[in-house]
Protein backbone atom coordinates (compact mmCIF):
# COMPACT_ATOMS: atom_id res chain seq x y z
CA UNK A 1 0.00 0.00 0.00
CA UNK A 2 1.11 3.55 -0.61
CA UNK A 3 0.96 5.51 2.65
CA UNK A 4 0.23 9.20 2.15
CA UNK A 5 1.16 11.49 5.03
CA UNK A 6 4.15 9.73 6.55
CA UNK A 7 5.88 13.00 7.41
CA UNK A 8 2.84 14.27 9.32
CA UNK A 9 2.49 10.92 11.06
CA UNK A 10 6.12 10.97 12.18
CA UNK A 11 5.73 14.56 13.43
CA UNK A 12 2.61 13.72 15.45
CA UNK A 13 4.10 10.50 16.80
CA UNK A 14 7.31 12.29 17.83
CA UNK A 15 5.35 13.74 20.77
CA UNK A 16 5.17 10.19 22.12
CA UNK A 17 8.67 8.61 22.09
CA UNK A 18 7.33 5.26 23.27
CA UNK A 19 5.25 5.03 20.07
CA UNK A 20 8.15 5.41 17.65
CA UNK A 21 8.89 1.72 17.13
CA UNK A 22 5.19 0.82 16.92
CA UNK A 23 4.60 3.48 14.25
CA UNK A 24 7.61 2.34 12.25
CA UNK A 25 6.36 -1.26 12.48
CA UNK A 26 2.86 -0.19 11.38
CA UNK A 27 4.29 1.82 8.48
CA UNK A 28 6.47 -1.08 7.30
CA UNK A 29 3.56 -3.53 7.53
CA UNK A 30 1.22 -1.16 5.70
CA UNK A 31 3.75 -0.51 2.90
CA UNK A 32 4.26 -4.26 2.42
CA UNK A 33 0.54 -5.08 2.57
CA UNK A 34 -1.85 -5.61 -0.29
CA UNK A 35 -5.05 -5.11 1.68
CA UNK A 36 -8.28 -5.18 -0.32
CA UNK A 37 -10.78 -4.80 2.52
CA UNK A 38 -11.13 -4.44 6.28
CA UNK A 39 -11.06 -8.19 6.88
CA UNK A 40 -7.62 -8.41 5.28
CA UNK A 41 -6.42 -5.48 7.42
CA UNK A 42 -7.68 -7.33 10.50
CA UNK A 43 -5.52 -10.32 9.66
CA UNK A 44 -2.55 -8.07 10.45
CA UNK A 45 -4.21 -5.68 12.93
CA UNK A 46 -7.16 -7.50 14.54
CA UNK A 47 -8.33 -4.54 16.64
CA UNK A 48 -8.89 -2.29 13.60
CA UNK A 49 -12.35 -0.78 13.12
CA UNK A 50 -14.19 1.26 10.56
CA UNK A 51 -15.85 4.41 11.88
CA UNK A 52 -17.82 5.90 9.07
CA UNK A 53 -15.51 6.03 6.06
CA UNK A 54 -12.34 6.01 8.16
CA UNK A 55 -10.25 3.22 9.60
CA UNK A 56 -9.10 3.37 13.22
CA UNK A 57 -6.01 1.35 14.10
CA UNK A 58 -5.10 0.54 17.68
CA UNK A 59 -1.36 1.07 18.01
CA UNK A 60 1.02 -0.14 20.74
CA UNK A 61 -1.34 -2.26 22.77
CA UNK A 62 -4.26 0.17 22.46
CA UNK A 63 -2.29 3.14 23.84
CA UNK A 64 -2.64 5.12 20.61
CA UNK A 65 -5.07 5.54 17.75
CA UNK A 66 -4.14 6.02 14.12
CA UNK A 67 -7.00 7.34 11.99
CA UNK A 68 -6.68 6.83 8.25
CA UNK A 69 -8.76 6.72 5.11
CA UNK A 70 -8.23 3.52 3.19
CA UNK A 71 -8.56 3.69 -0.59
CA UNK A 72 -8.31 -0.06 -1.18
CA UNK A 73 -9.06 0.23 -4.89
CA UNK A 74 -6.08 2.53 -5.39
CA UNK A 75 -3.83 0.84 -2.79
CA UNK A 76 -3.52 4.05 -0.77
CA UNK A 77 -3.72 4.90 2.90
CA UNK A 78 -4.25 8.56 3.79
CA UNK A 79 -3.12 9.37 7.33
CA UNK A 80 -5.55 11.71 9.07
CA UNK A 81 -4.61 11.72 12.75
CA UNK A 82 -2.45 10.06 15.38
CA UNK A 83 -3.39 10.50 19.02
CA UNK A 84 -3.44 8.82 22.38
CA UNK A 85 -6.24 6.48 23.34
CA UNK A 86 -7.27 8.97 26.03
CA UNK A 87 -7.35 11.82 23.52
CA UNK A 88 -9.43 9.73 21.14
CA UNK A 89 -11.85 8.79 23.92
CA UNK A 90 -12.21 12.44 24.94
CA UNK A 91 -13.19 13.28 21.37
CA UNK A 92 -9.99 14.69 19.85
CA UNK A 93 -10.48 12.51 16.76
CA UNK A 94 -14.12 13.44 16.21
CA UNK A 95 -13.35 16.08 13.61
CA UNK A 96 -12.23 13.26 11.33
CA UNK A 97 -14.93 10.80 12.27
CA UNK A 98 -18.00 12.98 11.66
Amino acid sequence: MNVIGKRGLIEKASKYPDATVAIEDWFDAARAANWCNLEEVRQTYPATDMVGALTVFNIKGNRYRLIARMAFRYRRIYIKEFLTHAGYTKGAGKKWLL
